[in-house]
């Protein structure tokens, strides 16, 4: 039987340095990475950037459109809610509560995904027959259904809706490494590095890991593409962060009854939400293509 250091998998020369050449030529993938990587700095430094504090109130300027308006005031850039804050000071700040926490939810998730999604593709048998149906009845389950009773039992607060969505995200993803892992193993080049005596941890490092980058890359941004509108959706439902917090699906939630008075109060946070989701999908999509083109 021949050592681990006999099995080495094919790789291109400078692989990560092509996979990044693809990846800047394309330009929505670009819009998306720079996108990305602006509302991470907002998470981090989001309420120095802000021109007024969270909670600060300004008495007579209650309702006040954007400054654009012809009623607009230049000190209130996006105008100010129904108690005079800020809206651009609460949506900078509403950063970190909707996309931070659900980025620290979705690497979790990956992180205890992956590495279950290993240990079950690897598994055969009874054992893996059983986690696959359960895997099956998990996923039955809604996501956002999921984290509605999980929060329900726990009560209402953004860490408690951080732990009900990880632990919605957790199947999914164990799912779908297990079933790409499970695939990948009945490959002729695993076969190849077993006959050379390679180790079942050497082949998932060196191998598989490799092999399955592009599913990583499009079930994580899938996955936080998910996140970021369950804690908005339980925020909007007062389940998950709890006012006067910024967070974004809490303060949707908050003005939804002034949507005919002051409609900026609604579409500013709506749009938010959006736009963090299209960024994260642009960043997902290209990075997909980039590291499956890379492969070949």
């Amino acid at each position: 039987m021949l050592s681990d250091n006999v099995y080495r998998e094919k790789k291109m020369p400078g692989a990560m340095s092509y996979i990044w050449q693809r990846l800047h030529k394309d330009i929505l993938a670009m819009v998306g990475l720079y996108g990305v990587l602006m509302l991470i700095v907002l998470c981090l430094f989001g309420e120095l950037i802000a021109p007024y504090q969270l909670d600060q109130q300004f008495l007579g300027y209650q309702l006040l459109p954007p400054s654009w308006s012809r009623h607009g005031d230049v000190s209130f850039f996006l105008g100010t809610d129904d108690l005079g804050r800020d809206l651009l000071s609460r949506l900078l700040n509403g950063a970190a509560p909707t996309f931070g926490a659900a980025l620290l939810v979705t690497l979790a998730a990956a992180l205890c995904g992956t590495l279950l999604g290993l240990l079950a593709g690897v598994s055969h048998g009874l054992r893996s027959a059983a986690l696959n149906h359960l895997l099956d009845t998990l996923l039955a389950i809604p996501s956002l259904l999921l984290a509605i009773i999980v929060v329900a039992f726990l009560g209402p607060r953004l860490e408690h809706a951080m732990f009900a969505i990880w632990l919605a995200l957790l199947p999914r993803m164990v799912h779908t490494i297990y079933r790409t892992v499970h695939d990948e193993l009945e490959k002729e080049y695993v076969i190849a590095a077993r006959l050379d005596g390679a180790s079942t941890a050497y082949i998932l490092w060196n191998g598989l890991l490799p092999n399955i980058a592009p599913v990583l890359v499009t079930e994580f941004t899938r996955s936080l593409s998910m996140a970021i509108m369950d804690i908005a959706a339980l925020g909007f439902l007062n389940l998950g962060a709890q006012m006067p917090s910024p967070e974004w699906g809490s303060m949707l939630g908050d003005s939804l009854e002034l949507l005919y008075v002051a409609p900026w109060s609604v579409m500013l946070p709506g749009a938010a939400i959006m736009i963090s989701v299209l960024l994260v999908n642009l960043l997902g999509d290209g990075l997909y293509r980039a590291i499956s083109t890379g492969d070949e």
